[in-house]
């Protein structure tokens, strides 16, 4: 039976960050990070395969060449996004190693404006996604079935996925958030390697 899936990582920019920061055509803050990790069990002892998350994104990025990908700030108890509490869009993603890196800009709405001042204040907050599927026990592991439905990432305060944090895009100076990714997966491979994820 379907039903709602949300996993969550960590968002934690540097203090002050999105003052300084990228900034988008229209002139809002932009991060970027990981949105999700592939095959590796995250912090609700679920599991998602590389080839699962594959076609999500490829049906996801349909939304962002739509300029619709928006999520919202906390998960509604509801399957739609409600447009009024709007916060980002994601702009782009992609892979890198079994990570899905992912660049949001956040919008001037109330629940962005929210968001916005949180991370300004140094506020930890967690990038989840939202979806619909069905789970298969495996072992310890809950596999994510072939019927989910990714259907957006929202910001939200508890993470789940093992070692996510966003970055802000600055200006004029090199990214390095591949370099952070890939010590990121090494850190979470050796910490994960039994099938007992200590992190979250």
């Amino acid at each position: 039976m379907k039903q709602v899936l949300i996993e969550t990582q960590l968002f934690k920019p540097a203090p002050g960050m999105l003052s300084e920061g990228k900034m988008s055509e229209r002139g809002n803050p932009v991060v970027e990070g990981i949105l999700a990790t592939a095959e590796v069990k995250n912090g609700n002892g679920r599991y998602y395969s590389r080839d699962l998350w594959n076609r999500e994104i490829d049906k996801y990025k349909e939304l962002i060449k739509e300029n619709r990908a928006t999520g919202e700030l906390d998960h509604p108890e509801s399957q739609v996004i409600n447009l009024k509490n709007v916060s980002h869009n994601i702009k782009e993603m992609h892979w890198d190693g079994d990570n899905v890196i992912g660049t949001i800009e956040i919008l001037p709405t109330p629940s962005g404006n929210i968001l916005k001042a949180l991370i300004d204040s140094g506020i930890t907050v967690g990038v989840s996604s939202r979806g619909m599927g069905s789970l298969e026990q495996n072992g310890e592991l809950m596999e994510v079935q072939d019927d989910f439905e990714l259907l957006c990432w929202d910001f939200v305060s508890t993470p789940s996925n093992p070692g996510s944090y966003m970055q802000t895009i600055r200006e004029g100076k090199e990214n390095n958030i591949n370099q952070y990714a890939k010590a990121n997966s090494i850190v979470t491979e050796i910490l994960c390697a039994n099938g007992n994820c200590p992190i979250f």
